[in-house]
């Protein structure tokens, strides 16, 4: 295929569709498809509500369009695919968002076209899962008369600085000259470069391991922090000392949700488990994590009974929901864990984020997050996300919400050691 021809297409307009087709259609065609009509009309006048790309950004991209139906795709003849791949409640892979991506591109695929996928996967899941489905749908033959590329997006949501064009980007495809092509698309736009991968199935393996180090480093220091809480040692005060060694790595204790670092371990688990290797390390780490939101509840209560304060009927708030600092993305909070642990003390909690949308957090999760938290209010507050606006405040204008006795706890270490009465 020559690039010239290519008309592209990018199924799935999320916090990856949208800043890769934006950035494609300043230099070709692009149609920008999403099911979410909603989501589809809000772009065509400007407004991306995930806040990653601007209204003047999207009036750059004069090549871009925006549809919901899936006949505009018939024009196509290379799809990007950047659809969630999220788990089910039994912490298992849900590919139902690909599989149906799948289908809709199978029921416009022609001879000679390209599928790549950008979604996250366990290795193989391309063209064991869904090259099936194109080639069952369209009733073409892969690799004979339609091909694949998988170059995993990168994306980090509410981060100004690494953009979709200055991270390198992985690339491969399904035949050597297929990952030329696919190469070479991907160099129209990334200003940082690419790296071709031998195959699909390594670069869906290099994707799915980038978060589970970080989920498996972030494991070690919470249990840490939970060790240095043990013997009354400030885990703040031991990482930065620690931090004074060239080679020590700057991980932080924390909440670890979102839709990438606490999801995708367990598609690279679940394929493991599958070949009869059960992972030892991994799943360590995803069970530390997974439990943190319960134990930072725990620890509010019990600093709230040193204090006497009654914890039954006491009213707690929670600054922040979003799964991280500056950015409206809900998807995989961890901020709901101490939320359902406090409720099962009996504990009224209130909500203030200024970044989440209220509608979806009510949608999402049942919360309706308030627009400003009164004052002397509250026997607790936890600053649970280091949102811009919650790190200009001091420790005085974050206390204010709090009733003449309560307890502050800094999760995201936002204010000085001793400004707060619990550090993680």
């Amino acid at each position: 295929m020559i690039l010239a021809t290519i008309k592209l297409a990018v199924l799935g307009l999320g916090y990856v569709g949208l800043p890769l087709a934006a950035e494609f259609g300043k230099k070709r065609c692009v149609i920008g498809f999403d099911i979410n009509k909603t989501r589809i009309q809000a772009l065509q006048a400007g407004v991306d509500s995930t806040l990653e790309v601007s209204k003047e950004e999207l009036a750059e991209s004069k090549y871009l369009s925006f549809s919901a139906d899936e006949a505009d795709l018939k024009t196509c003849n290379v799809f990007i695919v950047t659809v969630p791949t999220p788990i089910d409640e039994h912490r298992q892979p849900d590919l139902t968002p690909l599989i149906n991506a799948s289908e809709t591109i199978g029921r416009v695929l022609k001879k000679g076209d390209i599928v790549i996928y950008e979604s996250t996967v366990y290795p193989g899941a391309t063209e064991e899962d869904c090259v099936p489905v194109l080639e069952r749908v369209s009733g073409l033959t892969f690799n004979q008369e339609f091909f694949a590329g998988y170059s995993p997006e990168r994306i980090n949501p509410g981060d100004k600085e690494h953009r979709v064009t200055t991270i390198m980007k992985v690339t491969s495809g399904s035949t050597a000259e297929i990952a030329d092509v696919v190469d070479s698309l991907y160099k129209e736009i990334i200003t940082a470069g690419t790296h071709k991968a031998p195959s699909i199935r390594v670069a869906e393996a290099a994707k799915v391991i980038e978060n589970t180090q970080r989920d498996v480093n972030i494991g070690l220091i919470n249990e840490l922090a939970l060790i240095f809480n043990k013997l009354g040692i400030d885990t703040e005060a031991v990482l930065e000392a620690a931090g004074t060694k060239w080679n020590f790595l700057p991980f932080r204790p924390g909440l670890v949700g979102g839709h990438c670092i606490g999801v995708d371990p367990y598609y690279l688990t679940h394929k493991a488990q599958s070949i009869g290797y059960h992972p030892e390390i991994i799943l360590a780490g995803r069970r530390l994590n997974d439990g943190m939101g319960a134990y930072v509840a725990s620890q509010l209560v019990k600093a709230m009974v040193k204090k006497r304060i009654h914890v039954d009927g006491a009213k707690v708030l929670l600054m922040g929901l979003a799964f991280k600092e500056n950015c409206p993305d809900l998807r995989n909070t961890k901020v709901i864990d101490i939320i359902a642990e406090l409720r099962e003390y009996n504990i009224q909690v209130d909500v203030h984020d200024p970044w989440v949308d209220v509608v979806e957090a009510k949608f999402e999760y049942g919360i309706t997050p308030i627009a400003e938290p009164p004052v002397e209010a509250y026997d607790g507050i936890i600053v649970a996300v280091a949102h811009r606006q919650f790190k200009a405040m001091d420790e005085r204008a974050i206390r204010a919400f709090g009733r003449p006795k309560h307890v502050l706890y800094d999760l995201k270490y936002i204010l000085p050691a001793r400004a707060s009465d619990i550090r993680l």
